[in-house]
């Protein structure tokens, strides 16, 4: 396990992939990402606005991005998705799997797990074909999801972080047939990220939860800290299979 600081390596004639990066965690790893060479697709589900906003800044940097709309638990819309990429850039170098829900208000009881399982691995089963030897995937999570099962969880998060936990278990199963193909898989895992929608959600729904854990932890990661961190894992020297921790190190102890 490692916790990871500073920009990282150059990226210049790699392609990126970020999903759900129309806003937040997304956006902010997609500009970093172009701001370090790589040609980005922005995807996103229904922000087409914001999507195409940090098109606007990604290519203000002098790199190309584009914005590609796909709801991942469509499986058309998946594939038409890479069809385009297949078109404009023919080849994904970075895959980030940040796309992640189900705290929505009015979603049903099952969407959780399509989203943050069986969508992860329809979205990774469509890019591979398109991943030369030496690519990466980043599967982004959340402490709370990563621990699921060994820590203290919080009941309103449940149905996320089993779901996340699931896919990521989902996901580390590919890991030889990834291996296969030269591609490696890298997991980052956050504490609580001040200013996202699902802490917002979390503590709207209960009140207090995301100063509790602010007093716990000292202090909690911003959206730009953990998208640095998830920039730094595309490229950084671990092995597949390797989780990279941002901020949360009381988590992380024998007896956190």
């Amino acid at each position: 396990m490692a916790i990871v600081t500073g920009s990282g390596s150059d990226l210049s004639g790699k392609v990126a992939l970020v999903t759900g990066a129309s806003r937040g965690i997304g956006a902010h790893t997609a500009r970093i990402l172009g701001s370090r060479g790589a040609r980005v697709v922005v995807n996103y589900r229904d922000k087409a606005k914001r999507a195409d906003k940090v098109v606007d800044e990604i290519t203000a940097s002098g790199t190309e991005a584009i914005a590609v709309r796909a709801d991942l638990t469509d499986p058309v819309a998946v594939q038409a998705m890479f069809s385009r990429v297949r078109h404009v850039f023919g080849r994904v170098d970075l895959l980030v799997l940040n796309a992640s829900g189900g705290m929505e208000r009015g979603v049903d009881p099952g969407y959780a797990l399509r989203l943050n399982r069986d969508a992860q691995l329809q979205v990774l089963e469509c890019a591979r074909p398109l991943m030369p030897a030496e690519s990466r995937v980043v599967f982004v999570t959340s402490h709370q999801a990563h621990f699921h099962g060994s820590k203290p969880g919080i009941d309103r998060y449940e149905p996320v972080a089993h779901s996340k936990r699931s896919g990521e278990d989902a996901l580390r199963e590919r890991i030889p047939e990834l291996s296969g193909h030269g591609i490696s898989l890298v997991v980052v895992s956050g504490d609580m990220i001040e200013g996202t929608i699902t802490v917002t959600l979390l503590d709207r729904a209960n009140p207090g939860t995301v100063e509790a854990r602010r007093r716990q932890a000292g202090e909690l990661p911003t959206i730009a800290e953990f998208a640095t961190g998830i920039a730094v894992a595309a490229t950084a020297w671990v092995d597949t299979g390797h989780t990279v921790y941002v901020g949360g190190t009381d988590y992380l102890t024998a007896g956190g």
